[in-house]
């Protein structure tokens, strides 16, 4: 296997794309959106420098990732000959069983399917295929080029070879996968989902603030960073998202989201990604941090 498309070139698909293309895979990034494009690949570009300056890797494998990645705006040309498409748009489901039917027209009949779905079911987006054995998931965590997990989901009829294929393949890239079963939430969301809902409710019940919950999670369970901090740096409507699907296949009250994710998600306070969300990342306030810094 060594032609690999990507389909989307926001944040989790133009990093899927790198860890590919730096792996030595032929990675034809494809986004309907030229300027999505366009900005993904500057992104990547962007990354490796950082990745040179740190002497992680060199000049050269710099030069030899990028030209390992063409970009489509067509999905028939940008999967044309590929043996793996890995799919990374926006997590709705709508949109992805749409993908996923123009993908089993598109691709050859061999091609494998997977997902970076983080909560969807993989058996539901298998069924609008006519090759469910040949659709898994693989949940990469963000950001794609660090983290060393991803998360293999078998969907109902997802065959043992497509399995110990992506198994195989996920170690080439330097990751650590994990097998799970196709339920809500899969395991990574199932249990950090419902801590970050939780932490959301504390700061809703006004049981202490912003800093003093993260505070808390950082220094007394030596977690990396606080859940609040986390949920903006993952996207509250992604969180409010994979809430929803957890709800709606559990039908458990215990996974309803938060009115206050709810009422932030609907103001536009997504987090990193909208410059707001329960930090503060505008320009401004960078600006104000470095000023900050000079009058130090």
């Amino acid at each position: 296997m060594k032609n690999v498309a990507v389909i989307g070139a926001g944040t989790m698909g133009n990093g899927i794309a790198h860890t590919f293309a730096q792996s030595g895979f032929n990675v034809h990034l494809i986004d309907v959106n030229n300027d999505a494009l366009n900005k993904g690949f500057k992104t990547i570009a962007t990354n490796l420098d950082r990745m040179v300056a740190k002497e992680k890797i060199t000049e050269q494998q710099k030069t030899d990732t990028l030209n390992n990645i063409t970009l489509f705006t067509n999905l028939q040309d940008g999967v044309n000959n590929t043996e793996l498409v890995v799919e990374a748009a926006t997590e709705n489901l709508e949109l992805k069983l749409k993908i996923f039917k123009s993908l089993d027209e598109a691709c050859k009949a061999s091609t494998i399917l997977a997902t970076n779905t983080s909560s969807i079911s993989i058996t539901q987006i298998a069924a609008v295929t006519s090759r469910p054995e040949q659709v898994i998931g693989m949940h990469f965590m963000n950001p794609v080029p660090i983290m060393k997990l991803v998360e293999i989901i078998r969907g109902y009829n997802t065959s043992d070879h497509v399995t110990n294929t992506i198994m195989e393949l996920s170690k080439t890239l330097g990751k650590n996968p994990v097998e799970v079963n196709d339920y809500p939430g899969f395991v990574a969301n199932r249990i950090l989902m419902p801590m970050i809902n939780e932490s959301i409710e504390t700061l809703y019940n006004a049981v202490a603030g912003v800093n003093e919950i993260d505070t808390v999670m950082k220094l007394g369970m030596a977690h990396p960073m606080g859940p609040l901090q986390l949920a903006d740096f993952i996207g509250l409507d992604v969180c409010l998202s994979i809430l929803n699907v957890m709800y709606d296949g559990f039908k458990n009250p215990k996974y309803a989201p938060c009115p206050l994710l709810v009422n932030m998600v609907r103001a536009g306070k997504l987090g990193v990604k909208s410059g707001e969300g329960f930090y503060d990342y505008s320009e401004s306030r960078k600006a104000e941090k470095i000023a900050k810094q000079f009058l130090k």
